[in-house]
């Protein structure tokens, strides 16, 4: 009897742990894909698209730059972006997924050309909500330039301003 109940409970144990995994990969591959939808987007010049993918809430947090923290706020920066680019692109790398199943963080890389031809290439880190309509929207969005930072002019050593 003892080895039935054992042999039932870690029957039980292992299909729980699988349904887990499951809903885990699942979530996973979903805003994989999301993310994937969302590049297409911003490479495809579609402001509308792009700016869809961000909740209600959504902050970005641009480098050199204050945070943004409202929808109107994330429109104006991506069309800047948008307007200033012939060309932009990211990619996954790592997702992690809550084991709620209703939030994860994203980390990929991502390249870009200006206009004026000037490449830059960098990370980033998004973190995605689940809604209420079982869809997935990014609530906070910050990358950074693997290049190095341009340096800022300043007065050579020993010449301070004078007033």
């Amino acid at each position: 009897m003892k080895t039935k109940t054992l042999l039932v409970t870690l029957t039980l144990g292992v299909a729980a742990a699988t349904l887990c995994l499951a809903a885990d990969t699942q979530s996973e591959q979903a805003v994989r894909e999301a993310d994937e939808q969302w590049s297409n987007a911003a490479a495809a010049k579609d402001l509308d698209k792009t700016v869809s993918f961000y909740a209600d809430n959504a902050m970005v947090l641009p480098p050199n730059q204050p945070m943004v923290t409202s929808k109107t706020g994330i429109r104006n920066l991506w069309k800047g972006f948008l307007d200033s680019l012939t060309d932009i692109n990211w990619k996954t790398t790592r997702v992690e997924t809550a084991k709620s199943g209703d939030m994860a963080v994203v980390t990929g890389t991502y390249e870009m050309t200006m206009k004026d031809s000037t490449k830059d290439k960098g990370k980033y880190c998004e973190v995605w909500e689940k809604q209420a309509d079982g869809k997935w929207k990014v609530v906070t969005d910050m990358f950074s330039s693997d290049l190095p930072a341009t340096p800022t002019t300043s007065p050579a050593p020993g010449t301070a301003e004078k007033k």
